[in-house]
């Protein structure tokens, strides 16, 4: 299949494969002698493996080391739980960072009145680097 048949298989956008490719995540395609990609079913399940672990967050360099630990059968599922492990330590971190934000934020809009007045707590809160004025 070409490119735009894989991305609709894998549901990656053909901009992204040739991204990946680019960079070296995937292989290069194989071309047909008048310089079109060929995809088959193998690639488009790596192409398929790499959109599910960006979904679930995880970087290019982590994903490159999941690929590689998923193509060798020889592979120590420890290596892997390893990965997955400083992956979940990583958004449990984020969602620490994202509730703070959601905290400040819903303080500092509790402060406002939310009338005609121009005085802003929100603002002089953002401005001032503090919750609540």
């Amino acid at each position: 299949m070409n490119i735009g048949q894989a991305a609709a298989a894998s549901g990656v956008t053909a901009k992204m494969i040739r991204y990946y490719e680019s960079i070296g995540l995937v292989p290069a395609a194989q071309r047909t002698e008048s310089g079109y990609r060929v995809y088959g079913d193998r690639e488009i399940h790596t192409l398929r493996f790499i959109r599910r672990a960006r979904k679930l967050g995880f970087s290019l360099e982590r994903i490159a080391g999941l690929l590689s630990l998923w193509q060798d059968g020889s592979r120590a599922s420890g290596d892997v739980k390893r990965i997955a492990l400083d992956h979940v330590a990583e958004l449990e971190e984020r969602i620490r960072e994202l509730t703070e934000m959601r905290d400040t934020i819903a303080t500092l809009a509790a402060c406002c009145h939310g009338d005609e007045r121009p005085d802003c707590p929100i603002l002089r809160g953002i401005a001032a680097g503090t919750e609540a004025t």
